[in-house]
């Protein structure tokens, strides 16, 4: 395979044709190694539109999902972001490549350890790593500029937009099969809230996502 013809064509004929058009982002992807994120025995769907498997029932997102968030979520060089499942820590090294710092939470000890020594690897310093449950929301002393949820939520919680600063921006799949769709949050400078939907798309659940309540007649 040949590895850059195979990211370009990545870029070109999957990511582009989903709106992302943010010359950032663009310049950003052909940088981060995505392939070296993939599991070893999943390298060759590095490119490939399609969800890879990490194990523990949780995948990496397709590479026009992860770039349209990226895009939507606007990080700039001066935010302070949460990220909600470190994952494959490919995402997280996308955010910390544009942001000032990262909290990345991630549930399962294995996966948090792989994508430390990874992130670690490629130089990038500015993430801080907890291994937790953060599907309900995650305590911190500060707000963040910008949270990203890695895996869908059958219902976002008030708590993650608690968790935003004003001028603050959420991104997150939300919903359950087959009705989901990736929205966008943000608080504006006043307080109020502005609601975005994105796209229409699929992901599995953050581990002990709330589900809502049964209706009961």
């Amino acid at each position: 395979m040949n590895t850059e013809q195979a990211r370009f064509n990545m870029i070109e004929q999957q990511i582009r044709p989903w709106e992302v058009l943010d010359p950032r982002i663009l310049e950003l992807l052909p940088t981060v190694p995505r392939e070296e994120f993939v599991p070893t025995e999943h390298r060759a769907l590095a490119f490939i539109d399609t969800h890879i498997p990490l194990g523990h029932g949780q995948v990496m997102m397709q590479p026009k999902q992860e770039a349209r968030l990226l895009q939507e979520i606007a990080i700039t060089s001066k935010d302070r972001v949460l990220e909600i499942g470190t994952g494959s820590g490919y995402m997280t090294a996308l955010l910390a490549s544009l942001a000032k710092e990262i909290d990345t939470v991630e549930i399962f000890p294995d996966l948090l350890a792989s994508a430390k020594k990874k992130l670690t690897d490629h130089g990038l310093n500015n993430i801080n790593y907890f291994e937790g449950d953060a599907a309900n929301g995650w305590q911190s002393d500060l707000p963040y500029d910008a949270i990203m949820l890695t895996g869908s939520v059958p219902i976002l919680l008030d708590t993650f937009v608690e968790s935003l600063n004003l001028g603050g921006r959420l991104v997150a799949v939300v919903g359950q099969d087959p009705i989901m769709e990736a929205i966008l949050i943000e608080k504006m400078r006043d307080g109020s809230i502005r609601q975005t939907s994105l796209f229409d798309t699929s992901l599995p659940p953050l581990i002990n996502a709330q589900t809502p309540s049964p209706f009961v007649f």
